[in-house]
């Protein structure tokens, strides 16, 4: 009997790697083993590739099968590979001929009755494969639309193993279940893009918009601290409408993330920077990732190029809040787990909504707050320091005093503000385009200090000094500093834009 062989591409979190199939039928008790380190699903593959090969009309062989997935060493995990270890199986049984997939990436789920299902994660596994040369490659049906956002890959196309035994030249007797549910084409061609609502349909708080524009200009993280209906949440979710559209690049990333998580069909390609809004009440592993095996991405990767928005974070756990310090300095987060570390990305805006106590009156005067001094400090304690170190602008939100008419709405639209955070980002990325940065946020303070004027740092240090600024915190106000600078036009940071940045650093109440 000859060895079956096909490709297939397994990944451990968003790195892809290649796996080479290959089917043995050899003499014996009758038995169908897996190896190559699979776990759970993909050993129940055994009965779903033997049932879906009998759908098709193939007897399977009354022998010994033996299919092996290389490289032993590497764990290998998902439905996403039944496809392929069908087609090294009818390989080698002489169903198909035996060499006809050796350099073909074969992809997909399989019923009991045959039919092919779609899977999770198959735009990175594609992009992958096309920077491996790879062009030939087998896909569910349901993927098509997914497959298209790949150039340079040939796709084929099918909904049933029989499809796959007919292509490759071998007689099949099948029956394709129309009324199985299936992932509808165009999904993604079809879908209406929702964008964020414009800002100027927030009554007032200009001094809060101008702050998020300066936020949105510079990668920087934002704290916004005000009492109940202010407009924190309202403010929160026009961000991504403020920020510079993603790159051809960026897009692929979110896409990918979001190809992985399952839920690519219901955002679809856009340009707008995703929003994850997680609920106070969310466990560590919703937040960095998690799940026994490899881990799963969380809100902290979904957000991913985009905004995570905290609202109530004084709610949040301490350890949950803890777990941002790292992904908000690197950008990447590491996830161990028994079966292997995995790495995703993690190079978000964060933006933090708080009420300033437990009843959230303590405003202005405070005298309508209820809350004892000891509760007000032991609620905003919450937010430790290492977190608020990292947290470039803290604002406070205050209660809208009057209604404006129609005639005098505020003139800071979406539009306007948009306009003003690509211009900043356009100069920014042309002046660090020689270290690989692309704002503000993402400079050193090294080469902040170096390009910086001795007397706009002579305020750092008097800053630094007094023991008002970590140097973690002075490198930030310089960012900040250096985003002033852009929006107005300027080569650099004069001794008011570092000013201003050292304030924005600190609430006023």
């Amino acid at each position: 009997m000859p060895i079956g062989e096909t490709l297939s591409i397994g990944l451990i979190g968003l790195r892809a790697h290649i796996i080479q199939i290959q089917a043995f039928v050899s003499p014996g008790l009758p038995y169908f083993s897996i190896i190559g380190l699979p776990d759970a699903s993909l050993s129940e593959a055994r009965e779903r590739v033997k049932s879906a090969c009998q759908a098709s009309g193939f007897k399977w062989p009354d022998t010994r099968v033996t299919v092996n997935m290389s490289p032993a060493s590497l764990p290998k995990r998902g439905s996403s590979h039944d496809l392929a270890i069908a087609a090294s199986v009818l390989s080698a049984a002489n169903a198909i001929a035996p060499d006809c997939l050796a350099n073909t990436l074969v992809l997909g789920e399989l019923n009991l009755d045959g039919s092919v299902l779609p899977i999770h994660g198959l735009l990175p596994i594609l992009l992958h494969a096309r920077d491996r040369g790879i062009r030939s490659v087998i896909i569910p049906q349901a993927n098509s639309d997914e497959a298209s956002l790949v150039p340079d890959i040939e796709p084929i196309m099918v909904r049933h193993v029989g499809e796959l035994i007919e292509l490759m030249g071998g007689t099949a007797r099948y029956r394709i279940n129309t009324s199985a549910p299936q992932t509808a084409d165009n999904v993604l061609d079809d879908m209406e893009t929702i964008h964020p609502a414009d800002m100027a349909e927030v009554v007032g708080q200009e001094h809060t918009k101008w702050a998020l524009q300066v936020a949105a200009a510079g990668g920087h993280h934002i704290l916004m601290v005000g009492p109940p209906g202010s407009g924190k949440t309202m403010l929160a979710s026009r961000i991504p409408g403020i920020m510079c559209p993603l790159t051809e690049r960026e897009q692929l990333e979110v896409a990918s993330i979001r190809s992985l998580c399952g839920t690519l069909p219901q955002y679809g390609i856009s340009d707008i920077p995703p929003f994850e809004a997680p609920h106070h009440t969310a466990s560590n592993a919703a937040m960095v990732g998690g799940g026994s095996g490899i881990a799963m991405p969380g809100a902290i990767t979904r957000a991913h190029r985009g905004v995570l928005f905290m609202d109530e974070a004084p709610e949040f756990s301490p350890r949950t809040l803890q777990t941002l310090r790292e992904p908000l300095e690197s950008g990447i987060i590491a996830l161990s787990r028994a079966k292997g570390t995995v790495w995703y990305p993690a190079r978000f805006q964060l933006v933090m909504a708080a009420n300033p106590c437990l009843c959230g009156m303590a405003y202005g005067t405070g005298e309508r707050c209820t809350c004892k001094e000891k509760e007000r400090i032991r609620y905003f304690g919450r937010l430790s320091g290492p977190i608020l170190d990292r947290i470039d602008i803290q604002v406070d939100v205050l209660p809208v005093q009057h209604i404006a008419s129609q005639q005098s709405q505020s003139s800071l639209s979406t539009k306007t503000m948009r306009s003003a955070v690509i211009s900043a980002r356009e100069v920014a990325h042309d002046r660090y385009a020689a270290q690989g940065w692309s704002c503000n946020a993402q400079a050193s303070g090294e080469w902040l200090r170096t390009n910086t004027s001795r007397k706009a740092v002579a305020l750092l240090n008097q800053a630094l000094s007094a023991g008002n600024l970590s140097l973690r915190g002075a490198d930030r106000a310089m960012r900040l500093a250096w985003t002033l600078a852009d929006l107005r036009g300027a080569n650099s940071p004069e001794e008011d834009d570092v000013a201003q940045g050292i304030m924005m650093r600190t609430r006023v109440t």
